[in-house]
């Protein structure tokens, strides 16, 4: 009998109509029956501030931290922006880290998976990011990295992933299937 594991999806961009919100739907269409991929809101939570950080707790920082609790795995899906991660993304690490001692990320497996419509496809966000998840004991998944430039063309009009891209989502979406039945709790 094969476990099902949950996966905390936290997507960079907050536009509706994102390319990597709709890499994050179509790598969940992707995923292998054991992951469920789950996209857990950014956009709500009040930037991060010790002095609110208080009893009682933003309601928006606590239910963010119990989703992100209650999963057994993390996956970043995100944009580049001025060659780091979205000001979102970064809040959303402060806000899931906090308090001190309490983080809802430690010893999860994780991945990161950057896309932008230029050439270098999010590198520096996606190493940014990693750096953020190895100070909090997320377990990265190395590869396959997946740094997706031009990804203006990975979706036609109508919202349907292109061919050209699918081969190589699902062999990052398997590999990070394994990643997560050996190293989750």
């Amino acid at each position: 009998m094969s476990n099902t594991y949950t996966v905390a999806v936290l997507v960079g961009s907050l536009r509706k109509a994102s390319i990597n919100r709709k890499l994050a739907v179509a790598l969940a269409e992707l995923a292998p029956p054991s992951l469920k991929l789950e996209i857990v809101e950014i956009g709500e939570l009040p930037l991060y501030n010790e002095d609110i950080d208080v009893e009682p707790v933003p309601p928006a920082y606590s239910t963010f931290r119990a989703k992100l609790k209650g999963a057994d795995a993390l996956l970043f899906v995100t944009p580049e922006y001025n060659r780091s991660m979205p000001a979102p993304m970064k809040n959303a690490i402060d806000v899931g880290s906090r308090p001190y001692g309490q983080s809802a990320f430690s010893g999860k497996p994780g991945a990161v998976l950057s896309a932008s419509p230029g050439a270098t496809g999010g590198f520096g966000a996606n190493h940014h990011l990693r750096q953020c998840m190895v100070f909090l004991d997320v377990h990265m998944m190395q590869q396959p990295e997946a740094y997706l430039g031009g990804a203006g063309s990975f979706f036609d009009d109508n919202g349907k992933l292109s061919d050209g891209i699918k081969p190589f989502l699902q062999k990052f979406i398997d590999a990070y299937a394994a990643w997560v039945a050996k190293h989750a709790g």
